[in-house]
């Protein structure tokens, strides 16, 4: 006859209640054997059936199975198996919070470089206008590193993170691999290490740097690029002119990179006016038109969304001539092209409703940073007209410094604000920190455009560049 096989312990080395005995072992035991001919699904002969009446308690339904069921000797006296504790370094990997979103790494380099810029520009600025120190030996002219580093190191980093997060959505396309935007950040924050190296120690280093930064800036484009080539929208209208402008920037490096190498002053002229009438004003006119309608249409009630495609194309046209012209060295005729574009913005602002956005601080600045568009663009056609006129450049940078500090660093600000809130899980709601640092830079371009104009650039003897 054939010797019965007997039920082997829990793992735990008892077994829990009369419940384990139905079906097959949960930790690793097997069922009891079913008699011999008996149908599958049948009770094996092991089994007994369940008493009906009051749960026996743990340890009264152990004694009642070892009664029933005594293990044989072999099975009795050998140890218990060890419990299996999960190890807590198997647990399955979890994406590192910084690297979790291309927004937190690239809004993370932009927001140290815009520290290391105003700490630079301001010493800059102090051993200029003060006695208090001299002003530090570059490798470079320092306002051509200024141009550098504001046109293609400071915003261009906040471009990347909002687009990168924002492609996808827009066009319903899948997300951008970490792989792909984690390299671009390398490559962008390995570069401007080499690039502040190098303006400090040799122009060689400084090449290198601006090289290693344009291999970071063209792998942020591959990996937009992608997105929009993959994506199964058929309406990419924003997207299209977006690449034609992001590639604009990544020529406008690339003449920087060869004027550090060459010398030759045509190069820099380039990188000068097409990174800021090719790339930058482009970009957040661009992306004012397509996200400003939309949050206001959220926000506000009743509202009239108004985003004629046809002006858009004409504001970009317009930004693409300013380019052309200033790279041409005809500045006293940029007033017409100046004059249209300002028309446009004007309508744009007063349409959009920037009277009726202070109801809600995080869509007003928005509003605001884009109507100080407007005041440059103002600022640029009197500075025109006056050049054709009388020949002479009556306001200085202050035109430059409403469009770079009044427009684009403001709209950087919302930008950055309303992605890091709607993508951390937090209201969309502008704090008081982040409504003073908002006005803060507005007040900070508004002496700014005081200093480039003579009879303003002294308050009390005290410069207005340094304040």
């Amino acid at each position: 006859m054939r010797p019965e096989r007997r039920i082997p312990l829990f793992a735990d080395g008892k077994p829990d209640n009369l419940d384990r005995c139905r079906g097959p072992l949960r930790r690793g035991g097997y069922a009891p054997r079913r008699a011999r001919g008996a149908p599958t699904g049948s009770r094996s002969v092991l089994h007994r059936p369940r008493r009906r009446g009051r749960r026996l308690s743990g340890a009264s339904a152990r004694r009642r199975w070892l009664r029933d069921h005594p293990p044989s000797l072999a099975v009795a006296c050998a140890p218990a198996p060890a419990l299996r504790t999960p190890d807590p370094m198997s647990r399955p990997a979890q994406p590192p919070v910084f690297s979790a979103a291309p927004h937190r790494m690239m809004f993370f380099a932009g927001a140290v470089q815009m520290v290391v810029v105003l700490l630079f520009w301001g010493t800059e600025l102090v051993g200029h206008y003060t006695a208090l120190w001299a002003a530090p030996h570059t490798s470079v002219p320092v306002a051509s590193a200024h141009l550098f580093l504001m046109l293609y190191a400071l915003f261009p980093l906040f471009f990347l993170g909002f687009l990168m997060t924002t492609y996808p959505r827009w066009m319903n396309g899948a997300p951008i691999p970490r792989r792909r935007y984690a390299c671009s950040f390398v490559l962008l924050a390995a570069g401007l290490i080499l690039f502040y190296a190098g303006l400090f120690t040799s122009r060689a280093l400084l090449a290198v740097g601006v090289a290693v930064y344009l291999a970071g800036w063209g792998a942020g484009l591959y990996a937009l690029f992608r997105v929009y080539a993959a994506a199964p929208t058929r309406d990419k209208f924003y997207e299209r002119l977006l690449n034609v402008a992001l590639a604009a920037g990544a020529a406008g490096i690339a003449a920087y990179g060869l004027w550090v190498v060459t010398g030759r002053h045509g190069f820099l002229v380039f990188a000068r006016d097409a990174g800021l009438w090719w790339f930058l004003v482009p970009v957040v006119v661009i992306v004012a038109h397509r996200m400003i309608p939309f949050f206001s249409s959220t926000a506000l009630k009743p509202y009239a969304v108004f985003q004629p495609r046809p002006a858009l194309l004409l504001m970009f046209a317009c930004s693409l001539a300013l380019g052309a012209l200033e790279m041409a060295g005809l500045r006293a005729w940029t007033w017409p092209v100046d004059l249209v574009f300002l028309a446009a913005t004007l309508v744009h602002t007063w349409r959009w409703g920037l009277l009726r956005s202070f109801r809600v601080r995080l869509l007003a600045v928005l509003h605001v940073s884009f109507a100080w568009c407007s005041v440059a663009l103002a600022l640029y056609a009197i500075q025109s007209l006056v050049l054709w006129r009388t020949g002479r450049l009556i306001l200085g940078f202050a035109p430059l410094h409403a469009l770079g500090i009044g427009f684009l660093t403001s709209m950087m600000v919302g930008m950055a604000s309303r992605v890091s809130l709607g993508h951390s899980g937090r209201a969309l709601v502008a704090d008081g920190f982040t409504w003073a640092c908002f006005w803060g830079i507005s007040v900070t371009a508004l002496l700014r455009i005081g200093a480039a104009i003579p009879p303003l650039a002294h308050l009390d003897g005290l410069s207005l560049n340094v304040l």
